[in-house]
């Protein structure tokens, strides 16, 4: 889990060093994300959303999460269809993440020589790269001792 308090002051002060609106939805959205174990599904937030107001709808988490996600501040994963806090949005390179299938936690990684490997790779080809998924799904080392006790 992301040290929220942290993330939200970081956050803060990139929207305001980028000149970007960081609206009260768009933070409260990103406390939820930040304060879950593991990934959120767009429609699970959504659900806590509209407990707090009740006219958010699915264009304004969707909205929300493409902001998000362009400033850095949270990633999609794609495998699960859910969304992370990024624990480090200060950095803008690639990353690998690590997503353990039975409690869902994440773990972002941050290996430039992979990411420096496929962009020379991609570059050689002639292919230009648009967006960049890593994910590696196992087990993490916490569910592991808990299987084996």
């Amino acid at each position: 889990m992301t040290d929220s308090r942290a993330l939200m002051e970081q956050a803060e002060r990139q929207c305001r060093q980028r000149g970007v609106r960081f609206t009260p939805i768009r933070q409260r959205v990103l406390q939820m994300i930040a304060e879950h174990q593991g990934g959120l599904k767009a429609y699970d937030l959504l659900d806590r959303l509209t407990t707090e107001h009740a006219s958010a709808r699915p264009p304004t988490v969707y909205r929300t999460l493409e902001f998000l996600i362009d400033q850095g501040l949270v990633h999609r994963i794609e495998s699960l269809n859910a969304y992370v806090a990024c624990p480090c949005p200060e950095h803008a390179h690639g990353f690998q993440m690590l997503i353990c299938r039975d409690c869902g936690r994440v773990e972002e990684l941050h290996l430039d020589d992979i990411n420096t490997q496929l962009a020379g790779r991609a570059h050689e080809l002639g292919f230009s790269v648009q967006r960049q998924t890593i994910e590696l799904l196992g087990c993490c080392h916490d569910c592991r001792q808990a299987a084996n006790a």
